[in-house]
């Protein structure tokens, strides 16, 4: 399997500098990184690294949900997943994430909601980025939609 690749430059103190982080495997962007726009209610319209994990474990788990239905015989037909991921105090210092919440909403022909609900989980579970990220409570809100 590949490895992707992404870097940041960072000039300045953590409180007065700022980074430029770049996704260097695909080439698509270059973004702007700083602790107090992080820390910050609206974001300050630059990224920080909670919405990138956000970023990656939406597109991962739509990736395994998307396989759990088909190994139920079941067609996706349309998924919505929104990864909301909250940055906290950690008690023993510092931040750290306190929680993921995953919200899928879908529409899938060949099953019923039960057994949406039910690859929906597995998908949760067998996500390589929710696997990364075990260390954190990750929280699944789950509905099939109807055309």
């Amino acid at each position: 399997m590949p490895t992707r690749t992404a870097r940041t430059a960072w000039d300045g103190t953590l409180q007065e500098g700022s980074g430029q982080v770049e996704l260097t495997s695909s080439g698509l962007g270059t973004f702007q990184v700083s602790f107090p726009q992080r820390a910050s209610d609206d974001g300050g319209g630059v990224t920080n690294p909670e919405e990138l994990i956000g970023a990656a474990h939406s597109a991962c788990y739509a990736m395994s949900l998307a396989g759990q239905l088909g190994a139920r015989d079941a067609t996706p037909l349309s998924m919505e997943i929104r990864a909301d991921v909250t940055l906290g105090p950690d008690p023993e210092g510092g931040f750290k994430l306190t929680g993921i919440t995953l919200t899928v909403r879908g529409e899938a022909e060949g099953i019923d909601e039960a057994g949406f609900l039910e690859a929906a989980q597995a998908a949760k579970v067998g996500c390589p980025v929710s696997k990364a990220l075990a260390g954190v409570e990750i929280t699944l809100d789950a509905a099939m939609e109807t055309a």
